[in-house]
């Protein structure tokens, strides 16, 4: 027998298409839990089909990426197998007491198959080890210390992609125009140059950029370095929790799913990039060859059949066979890929 045979059951080779219409025939409720975790893994490529193994077995579907130095997961698991994953988890000598965020909205599929990557950093970020020291992070702030520190005047980082904040940010928050995390930290760092005594303030969707960040600005010279604790997921969870708590973040939390996005507050405070009316709803444009990630209102979305121009409508009228050949001739590549995991 051929000993890597059950290598080829440890990848979810059903269709994208097939996949969705299998999701959305299930019965059963699902629930997005993200979470992630700084550790030393090895045998990383052994531990990767394990992970595989077990939680295809609770009907576990999502983006996992896993790293030497740790693991970044969201994931979409049915409500009635939650105890059991849980179970499993805290059973796991690497994910022990791992911290669970569990997603504020589920009106839409999250995911529609189990994905497990190995990646060379659970979060690109272009940084060698002698650039930061991983367990000198900043202090971990939860939600009413951060307002608490906001009020008394610190500065507010958002660690996240311009596009990401675009939609919604902590009020008077620093706004970085980067397009990635790589990209992000040396600007911050620039950005921050004359306030290395200042207590500062970082933010993103989960936490995990920010352990990151923290020690890097650390670790560069900067002396009152906090981040706000399981990131927004956890704050909007914490203002639930507690009605009196002021929320100070305004317009909608992107995350990194099918969804693209999650309401914190009422305001919407972005535009459709097409005719510039009040709109916060990101889409990848349905011309597959392109896939631009934007914001489209209903009026265009409706105008121009879900893509981000006239271009593109027209490519989605072809026959499908005419599609394919502009697909694999396009040297086109995504401007912003949604099909990240980043916390």
């Amino acid at each position: 027998m051929d000993p890597n045979a059950n290598k080829y059951l440890l990848f979810n080779k059903l269709s994208s298409q097939n996949a969705k219409k299998k999701v959305e025939s299930e019965t059963f409720k699902r629930t997005t839990l993200s979470f992630y975790k700084y550790v030393k893994l090895k045998d990383i490529s052994h531990y990767r089909d394990y992970l595989y193994r077990e939680w295809d077995k609770l009907k576990i579907l999502g983006r996992v990426y896993i790293a030497t130095e740790g693991i970044n997961a969201q994931i979409s698991i049915p409500n009635y197998n939650i105890e059991k994953f849980k179970e499993q988890l805290y059973d796991d000598r690497y994910l022990k007491n791992i911290s669970l965020k569990e997603a504020i909205e589920e009106k839409e599929f999250s995911f529609f198959k189990l994905i497990i990557k190995i990646k060379k950093r659970i979060v690109a970020d272009g940084l060698t080890e002698i650039d930061f020291d991983s367990s000198d992070v900043g202090n971990h702030l939860n939600a009413d210390e951060w307002n608490s520190a906001i009020d008394k005047g610190a500065i507010i980082v958002d660690m996240r992609n311009h596009y990401e904040s675009e939609i919604g940010h902590f009020k008077n928050a620093i706004l970085p125009q980067s397009e990635t995390f790589k990209q992000e930290l040396p600007m911050v760092k620039q950005l921050l140059s004359k306030n290395k005594n200042d207590k500062i303030l970082l933010y993103c969707t989960g936490g995990i950029r920010c352990e990151k960040a923290s020690a890097y600005l650390k670790h560069n010279g900067f002396r009152d370095v906090n981040q706000l604790r399981g990131g927004i997921i956890d704050y909007k969870k914490q203002l639930m929790e507690n009605p009196k708590l002021e929320n100070k973040f305004i317009g909608k939390n992107f995350v990194f799913d099918e969804r693209l996005s999650e309401k914190i507050s009422e305001e919407v405070i972005s535009f459709c990039h097409q005719c510039g009316s009040k709109c916060d709803t990101h889409i990848n444009c349905k011309n597959m060859s392109c896939n631009l990630l934007f914001i489209q209102c209903k009026k265009c979305k409706e105008k121009f059949k879900s893509c981000c121009s006239t271009e593109c409508k027209k490519i989605i009228d072809l026959p499908e066979n005419e599609q394919k050949n502009i697909r694999k001739e396009s040297i086109n590549k995504k401007r912003f890929n949604s099909h990240r995991i980043i916390n």
